[in-house]
């Protein structure tokens, strides 16, 4: 791992972050993926999730960011039931539009510019990162709890040392 800058920390962060993000989704079951927690269906807590990692990771005001076009009024609010259903295909659609914006958002990132403010924004680039890995660990782990007690498996992992898996790998510890 490359430790010479912030940006390249944070940037092997991200990548290990989405990729643990889709090993989480991919362990989601058809059975669960409708089941309620919360009085919300499984999809809805995954998407509130990437809602808010596509929303906030760069520039919560960014007056030309565009909702996705599976998105309509509430769909991220956990408090509001919504009354559309997201599919699994529609979810991983998403995630790899966000994954490819963030990676190339995080791959022009220098350091100096880490305590720089997006425009129209009152938080900085670090704190919304920061802020960004707090909020999306505390859904994953929301989020593989559903799978843990509805499995009885783990989701696997990386932590900060174990390699990118290669090829077919058991989605599972």
């Amino acid at each position: 791992m490359n430790q010479n800058t912030l940006t390249k920390i944070i940037e092997e962060q991200t990548n290990r972050a989405l990729w643990e993000v889709k090993n989480v989704i991919d362990c989601v079951s058809e059975e669960l993926w409708n089941k309620k927690y919360c009085e919300m269906s499984c999809w809805k807590h995954i998407y509130h999730m990437l809602h808010s990692l596509d929303l906030w990771y760069i520039n919560p005001r960014d007056k030309n960011f565009r909702e996705p076009d599976i998105h309509e009024k509430d769909l991220n609010d956990l408090d509001i039931v919504s009354h559309k259903v997201v599919s699994r295909k529609e979810i991983e659609s998403y995630f790899s539009c966000i994954e490819t914006k963030i990676r190339a958002y995080i791959s022009e990132l220098t350091d100096e510019q880490l305590l720089e403010y997006p425009s129209e924004c009152e938080y900085c680039k670090f704190t919304l990162i920061l802020a960004q890995f707090r909020h999306l660990h505390s859904h994953m782990g929301m989020i593989m709890g559903f799978v843990i007690n509805d499995t009885g498996l783990w989701p696997r992992v990386l932590g900060l040392e174990n390699p990118f898996p290669d090829g077919q790998y058991d989605k599972y510890l």
